[in-house]
C-alpha cells in the first residue's frame, strides 16, 4: 500500500474579529453540574434547551454519541443557532467543528451526498502522534558575523541556548540564521529547534522578561524557563480531519486544494485507503480519532436523496455527531410529496434527540438587548433600552437589535453621545417590521404589480399568511 501523506505544517494566522449575529456567544453559561446560569458567555433564558446541550456536549467530550444525531427544533429567532455556537465554543479548538446551511449543499460544482460526505470528514478529527529530537530552550545571546565583503561568504553565528539547568552555545549556518531572522527571534524568547527539519518554534516569551515593556506587545504569551536537558525527546501531536487528509491524498488536487477550497469530487477508493491506513494507526497506538460536530441549519432545506444518505451515513463507524436546526413545523418533505413534522423523513427523526427552544420573554429580550449593546459598543438610555425590548417583545427580537446600530447612527447625526428615545422612535418609523409592512402592503395592494382584484379568496389568504 502506498504511503499516506500528511500535511503536518502549521500555520500563524491573525484572525480579524467581527461583530457578527452571534459573536458575543462565548459558550453555553453552564456551572459544573450542567445547570444553565439565568445569563452567562453571551446566554440568555432557554435553560431547558442549554442543559439538554450542556449532556450532549459532555458525552461528545466522553466519547459516548458518536454516530447519533440531535435536532435543535423551535420558531425563528428562538436562539437555534446561538446554542450550536455555544457548544462549539464549549467544545474548543481539540474537537472538530463543522457548520453547513442546508441551502448551501446545492450551490458546490459536486453532488449534494458528495458536499454532505466531504461535511461529515470535516467533522472527524486525527490526533496522530510522534516522538521527535527538539532542542527547547531560552535564547540567552544571538550572534551573527556578517562576511566584510557580500557575496564572497555566506553568514555565520552562535546562538547561546538556555535551561534551568545548564547553557550552551550553538554554532549556525546561514539557513539556521535566516530561519531566526524570519520568526523574529530575539534575547528572551523560548524557542524549540526540531533536530530533523530545522524548523524554529517560538514558544513565548520568559518570563523574566516580563518587565521589558518595550520589547513587547498585547498579544505576548509568557511561559517558564524550560528545565532538564537543552536536547529532549518530545511527543509531537498532529491534528487534522479526515477530509483534509481525503484532499492531500487525492492526486489530483493535491494539499493546494485545502487553501483554494476547490477540493472536487474525491474518489471513493481515496477515502477506503485513508480509512484502512487511520484504522491501522489507530490499533498501533500511533493516532486518536476524534469524532466531532457536523452542524447543518435549515435541515428541512435537504431533500429525501440527502435525508436517505444521512441515514446510512449515520451508521458509519467513524461518524460524527449530527446537530441539526429547523425552525418549520409540518411541512413537505423536499422531492416527496408527503408532509412530516419539520419536513424531516419519520425513519430519521426517530434517531433524532430533540431539543426545542422556547420564545423570549421580554425580561430575557431586555437582557440580551443589553449584552448586544454592550456588544456593538453602543450607549443606549435606560428609557432607549425599554422601549426596544417592548419593540423585540410585540414584533421580533432580531429586529429590535437591529434597531441598535440604526439607532446609534441616528445618534451620531445629530452629534448625541448617547441613543436616546427620539434615535429609537427615528429609526422605527423609518424601518418598518413585518408586521407593519404587511399592513401597508395590504392598505395599498391595489397598485402592486399582478395584483387582482375582487379576488376575494387570494385576499382572505393574504390576511392569515402570516398573522
Amino acid at each position: 500500500m502506498a504511503e499516506l501523506r500528511i500535511s503536518a505544517e502549521t500555520r500563524d494566522l491573525t484572525r480579524v474579529e467581527r461583530i457578527g449575529a452571534h459573536s458575543h456567544i462565548r459558550g453555553l453559561g453552564l456551572d459544573s453540574s450542567l445547570e444553565a446560569r439565568a445569563v452567562s458567555e453571551g446566554m440568555v433564558g432557554q435553560t431547558s434547551a442549554r442543559k439538554a446541550a450542556g449532556v450532549i456536549l459532555q458525552m461528545i467530550k466522553e466519547g459516548k454519541i458518536a454516530g447519533r444525531a440531535v435536532l435543535i427544533a423551535g420558531q425563528p429567532g428562538t436562539g437555534k443557532t446561538a446554542i450550536a455556537m455555544g457548544m462549539a465554543m464549549s467544545l474548543g479548538l481539540e474537537t472538530p467543528f463543522a457548520m453547513v446551511t442546508g441551502s448551501e449543499l446545492f450551490s458546490f460544482e459536486m453532488s449534494k451526498t458528495e458536499a454532505l460526505k466531504q461535511a461529515f470528514r470535516k467533522a472527524i478529527g486525527v490526533r496522530i502522534k510522534e516522538e521527535a529530537e527538539v532542542i527547547e530552550g531560552e535564547v540567552v545571546e544571538v550572534q551573527i558575523d556578517r562576511p566584510a565583503v557580500t557575496g564572497v561568504a555566506s553568514k555565520t553565528g552562535k546562538l547561546t541556548l538556555k535551561t534551568t539547568e545548564m547553557e550552551t552555545v550553538y554554532d549556525m549556518g546561514a539557513k539556521m540564521i535566516e530561519a531566526l531572522n524570519k520568526g523574529k527571534v530575539q534575547s528572551g524568547d523560548v524557542i524549540s529547534i526540531d533536530k530533523a527539519s530545522g524548523k524554529i518554534t517560538k514558544l513565548g516569551r520568559s518570563f523574566t522578561r516580563s518587565r521589558d515593556y518595550d520589547a513587547m506587545g498585547p498579544q505576548t504569551k509568557f511561559v517558564q524557563c524550560p528545565d532538564g536537558e537543552l536536547q529532549k525527546r518530545k511527543e509531537i501531536i498532529h491534528s487534522v480531519t479526515l477530509h483534509e487528509i481525503d484532499v492531500i491524498n487525492s492526486r489530483t488536487q493535491g494539499f493546494l486544494a485545502l487553501f483554494t477550497g476547490d477540493t472536487g469530487e474525491i474518489r471513493s477508493e481515496v477515502r477506503e485507503r485513508v480509512d484502512e491506513k487511520v484504522m491501522e494507526w489507530r490499533d498501533e497506538g500511533k493516532a486518536d480519532i476524534v469524532p466531532g460536530v457536523l452542524f447543518i441549519d435549515e435541515v428541512h432545506m435537504l431533500d429525501i436523496e440527502c435525508f436517505s444518505f444521512l441515514n446510512r451515513a449515520l451508521e458509519n463507524e467513524m461518524a460524527p455527531i449530527l446537530v441539526v436546526a429547523t425552525n418549520r413545523g409540518i411541512t413537505t418533505i423536499r422531492g416527496t410529496d408527503y408532509k412530516s413534522p419539520h419536513g424531516i423523513p419519520l425513519d430519521l427523526l426517530d434517531r433524532l434527540l430533540i431539543i426545542t427552544t422556547q420564545p423570549y420573554t421580554e425580561d430575557e429580550i431586555r437582557k440580551i438587548i443589553d449584552i448586544r449593546c454592550q456588544e456593538e459598543d453602543v450607549e443606549v438610555s435606560e428609557e432607549a433600552r425599554l422601549l426596544l425590548s417592548k419593540i423585540g417583545a410585540e414584533t421580533s427580537l432580531r429586529y429590535a437589535i437591529n434597531l441598535i446600530t440604526s439607532a446609534a447612527l441616528a445618534c451620531q447625526k445629530r452629534k448625541g453621545n448617547v441613543v436616546e428615545l427620539r434615535d429609537v422612535n427615528r429609526v422605527y418609523m423609518l424601518f418598518l417590521d413585518v408586521k407593519r409592512s404587511t399592513q401597508f402592503l395590504m392598505e395599498y395592494q391595489s397598485q402592486y404589480m399582478f395584483n387582482e382584484p375582487g379576488d376575494g379568496e387570494g385576499q382572505e389568504d393574504a390576511n392569515t399568511m402570516i398573522y
